[in-house]
């Protein structure tokens, strides 16, 4: 794409950010919550833009003004200096014209919000449960590196240990946007603690990364929410086992795409306070009413898309963990790496930033960029 291609393609951002930026500041529009987070994300979004767009306007103004100094300065000093900018600044072109080029791509509305991460053991027995609370661990300990805050809104534990299913919350910085990538089917090929002849057994685990709906995403009629309560299991302590903390949440809700009705039931026993458990259970079937009645809108984005990087979908096998070769294969993108100890304690960020580069080259050839 030439300069000037590029440049027609900023035309006209600088008068919608005045409009955004008088609109948020309404307040009928502060009003209507739905539209004010609309705007101030496209304002924010349209600031970084405006950002690396004046760079680079300033950039090709410089590369002009160094070649003019070359070719008309008499003075061989300034003619030196101005052949040093030149040479500064010319490879800096390229680089930021891919920026510009990613950051004029829509960005996808869910990438902000936070997530619901369900972990279900498969295949495999009880060596599926114990990796599906490797997993967990994996997860946990990567969301720690990112500052991001974790919390276990349900969990069925496995025989063997780990988890038959573990279903945790996460809060923080982009958060769907970084970890939607890892939806899918994983693989793990080891020898199980339970084996006992040392032969190498494939198991696998299902991860379903959902992104947390906002209370006005969907509408729940909460006064046909039947509530009830009951004690909380687990290791005791001062109340645990003797008040009625843990909430259970029946609902009846209607799928709007197939018009076929189904109850939603939903446990909380996360903290030993009833209404945050309310809360809590009330986010999680908010989360799962708005993930179904976007399925429509997954599958349609798959469809146009030639990648399966962030198509969600939860049936595909993404990823293998060869423990005896101590390797990781993503086989969306044929990525492989040889540090499965390290990736395993949380160290993801590089396969997660391959898959970026992956999907964002994708989005750059639909987009004819």
């Amino acid at each position: 794409m030439s300069d000037t291609s590029l440049l027609s393609r900023l035309e006209g951002l600088d008068a919608r950010y005045e409009e955004i930026g008088t609109l948020i500041t309404d307040p009928s529009v502060i009003a209507d919550q739905q539209r004010y987070v609309k705007l101030t994300k496209e304002y924010k979004s349209l600031e970084n833009l405006l950002a690396a767009a004046n760079r680079y306007k300033k950039l090709l103004q410089d590369i002009d003004d160094a070649k003019f100094l070359i070719a008309n300065e008499s003075d061989p000093d300034i003619k030196e200096m101005a052949k040093e900018e030149l040479d500064e600044a010319e490879p800096q072109v390229p680089k930021m014209e891919e920026e510009i080029k990613l950051l004029l791509i829509p960005e996808d509305p869910e990438d902000s919000k936070n997530v619901v991460l369900e972990l279900r053991g498969g295949t495999g027995g009880d060596e599926a449960a114990i990796f599906a609370g490797d997993l967990a661990r994996m997860y946990t300990r990567y969301c720690e590196q990112k500052g991001w805050s974790v919390s276990v809104s349900s969990c069925n534990e496995g025989a063997a240990g780990g988890y038959k299913e573990i279903v945790m919350s996460i809060k923080g910085d982009n958060v769907y946007g970084t970890l939607k990538y890892e939806s899918g089917v994983h693989r793990v090929q080891r020898v199980p603690a339970t084996e006992t002849q040392g032969r190498v057994h494939t198991s696998a685990a299902s991860v379903a990364v959902l992104p947390e709906a906002e209370p006005f995403d969907v509408h729940i009629n909460e006064g046909e929410i039947k509530w009830d309560t009951f004690r909380s299991g687990g290791a005791g302590g001062q109340n645990v086992n003797k008040v009625n903390s843990g909430v259970r949440l029946r609902y009846m809700w209607t799928n709007p795409n197939t018009g076929e009705q189904q109850e939603i039931l939903i446990e909380c026993t996360e903290t030993r306070d009833q209404p945050k458990n309310k809360e809590r259970a009330l986010a999680r079937l908010r989360t799962f009413i708005y993930d179904n009645e976007h399925k429509k809108y997954m599958e349609d984005i798959a469809s146009r898309r030639k990648t399966l990087v962030s198509t969600g979908d939860r049936s595909a096998k993404i990823r293998t963990y060869n423990y005896p070769q101590g390797r990781i294969t993503d086989h969306r993108i044929g990525y492989t790496i040889y540090n499965l100890p390290a990736f395993m304690d949380g160290d993801i960020q590089e396969c997660i930033d391959q898959l970026i580069v992956a999907e964002n080259a994708e989005k750059l050839k639909e987009a004819e960029l």
